[in-house]
């Protein structure tokens, strides 16, 4: 899955099968806040967003920046994947 980052709309794109997904987000003091999920209605959220959390965040890695997910699919990705809350910024527990 190829993950674009579609600056013009602050959004992150892939196309899987047919259907785009997307997560917008908001660029702050070196933190990536992570705003809302859209995924097609009718589709099956078959490991599309975390595959695309898991690119989004490596990039985020190299950048060495935080991220602050505010959306609550973003959020839940968090709990699942306990390696990544190092990316957090201080203070913030989820």
């Amino acid at each position: 899955m190829e993950v674009k980052d579609n600056e013009f709309s602050r959004q992150f794109e892939a196309t899987v099968n047919g259907n785009t997904y997307t997560i917008e987000y908001s660029i702050q003091e070196r933190k990536l806040f992570l705003t809302k999920v859209h995924q097609p209605e009718g589709a099956e959220d078959d490991g599309v967003i975390s595959d695309m959390l898991k690119e989004i965040l490596a990039t985020v890695e190299e950048k060495r920046w935080r991220v602050m997910p505010i959306h609550p699919k973003v959020v839940a990705f968090f709990r699942k994947n306990p390696g990544y809350k190092d990316m957090l910024p201080p203070g913030i527990r989820i």
